[in-house]
């Protein structure tokens, strides 16, 4: 996605962007309605596009999330890494974020605005228990964030969506409830099934990412890497986002605009999760002294859901047409346009943070050049 600059914030924020940077909302509002007109004028394309499907989830949606995250993984400098683990601050909140107050949040969201709806509200907190791995990715870069934070935050992300997603399914939908006494549902998703999604939408474009690093810096330098390989594969990423917004939109455009209010219920615990998690994850980044990128990295993955997995659980659980599905689906409906929007807040938002010291790494990660999402 061409160019985002890191120089210091001065300046119109807009006058700080690249062309396609600058209107970038407005090819992913175009890229939505051209999926959801596709969605409803091409009969039949919604279950073509379902037909083959990887962990549950469409092939060309798989493909796009792919191509999204290849460009942004290989800018990833590996060498950096061990900056990002010595930082408690960072990953200590991360963990909490993302583990304990983002699925906590999002069931205390789901019984208050749909209590008389039980599909939509189990959907709701599955989509709260899937922590983003990633387009977190992508919104990451263009808000200047720190792309080796995020790689591993991520990563970490993963390991524990592994480990506690099962463990954490049953906490909050048959204990917690029980505890409360509200309506208890099961869920039943094998630990491999979620290993699987996390090998294929995160395993595949890191190990690719990392050896076209490796291998290109040993072949010509990381000078020629980042000058003039970065360049010409970084723009693939804006072409998978858009691509899989289609997709994604085109998929559901019949659900969605037939059903409208269902989908403005579901809608409205998202919007108020998404704010609160990327704010207050915001807030907090700078009350513990992270920096721009890394307070900008731990916001964005906090707030951030990792709709594949949401969704392949709610189908393989409760069948592709339950409400459970849906409210999956119009999880990451709602996200892309509420997170590009806070990609603006947030480069707005860095006249309130310090410049970091010249010397510092992500200080001198941001003044080494332009940041080519």
């Amino acid at each position: 996605m061409s160019e985002v600059t890191t120089t210091a914030a001065s300046g119109p924020v807009s006058a700080r962007l690249s062309f396609l940077d600058r209107f970038l909302a407005v090819w992913i509002l175009i890229a939505m309605g051209v999926g959801l007109g596709l969605g409803r004028l091409v009969p039949g394309l919604g279950d073509a596009l379902a037909k083959v499907t990887v962990t549950g989830v469409s092939l060309p949606i798989a493909l796009g999330l792919l191509v999204m995250m290849y460009p942004v993984l290989a800018k990833v400098r590996y060498d950096r890494l061990g900056s990002v683990t010595r930082d408690k601050r960072l990953l200590i909140p991360s963990l909490v974020l993302n583990w304990v107050l983002g699925p906590a949040l999002m069931f205390a969201l789901a019984w208050i605005f749909l209590p008389d709806l039980p599909q939509y509200r189990t959907g709701l907190i599955i989509v709260g228990l899937a922590r983003c791995i990633a387009m977190v990715i992508i919104w990451n870069d263009l808000a200047c964030g720190d792309r080796e934070a995020a790689a591993i935050l991520v990563a970490l992300n993963s390991v524990f969506q592994v480990i506690a997603f099962s463990l954490l399914g049953w906490f909050y939908l048959s204990v917690l409830p029980g505890w409360l006494g509200l309506e208890t549902t099961g869920l039943n998703v094998s630990v491999w099934e979620i290993a699987r999604s996390v090998l294929i939408f995160l395993g595949i474009p890191l190990a690719a990412g990392f050896l076209t690093r490796k291998l290109g810096e040993k072949a010509k330098g990381r000078a020629w890497y980042e000058a003039n390989l970065l360049p010409r594969i970084g723009p693939f990423a804006l072409y998978g986002l858009l691509f899989t917004i289609v997709v994604l939109f085109a998929l559901q455009g019949d659900a969605i605009t037939s059903q409208p209010v269902d989908v403005v219920r579901i809608a409205l615990p998202l919007l108020v999760y998404f704010a609160v998690m990327w704010a207050g994850s915001m807030a907090l980044g700078k009350a513990v002294g992270l920096n721009y990128p890394r307070a900008t990295t731990l916001a964005f993955t906090a707030a951030g859901n990792n709709f594949e997995l949401a969704i392949a659980v709610a189908i393989a659980t409760f069948g592709a047409s339950s409400g459970q599905a849906l409210a999956g689906v119009v999880g990451p409906l709602i996200e892309v346009p509420v997170l590009i929007g806070l990609v603006y807040v947030a480069l707005a938002a860095r006249r309130y943070f310090p410049s970091p010291h010249p010397l510092s790494a992500p200080a001198a990660a941001a003044e080494e050049g332009p940041a080519h999402v």
